[in-house]
């Protein structure tokens, strides 16, 4: 379940998927299968190598991308998740979050 976002965030995350560039979006998330984790970011790109390429730098294998939508992304959590949103200079899309 995703929660914490605005309908127009989640629009224009969308549109920058749908059009081949890496689009970051990150929002509330619960999952029985991760306990303790809070938040997700979604990492998408329609251009599949491109997204392939964007995991590679960070050593995420294609096999971790959700590819079941017409928005395939990858799901960045907890110290990966921070670490990767620093090295992109996106930590405030996470401090957002924190309380």
């Amino acid at each position: 379940m995703a929660f914490g976002i605005k309908r127009e965030e989640l629009q224009l995350w969308k549109d920058k998927v749908r059009s081949g560039k890496i689009a970051f979006i990150t929002h509330y998330w619960i999952d029985e299968r991760f306990p303790g984790m809070k938040t997700v970011t979604k990492v998408g790109c329609a251009d599949i190598e491109r997204l392939i390429k964007w995991g590679e730098k960070y050593g995420i294998p294609s096999r971790y991308i959700d590819n079941r939508s017409q928005y395939p992304h990858f799901d960045l959590l907890g110290k990966r998740q921070v670490e990767i949103l620093a090295a992109e200079n996106l930590l405030e899309q996470l401090k957002r979050f924190e309380k």
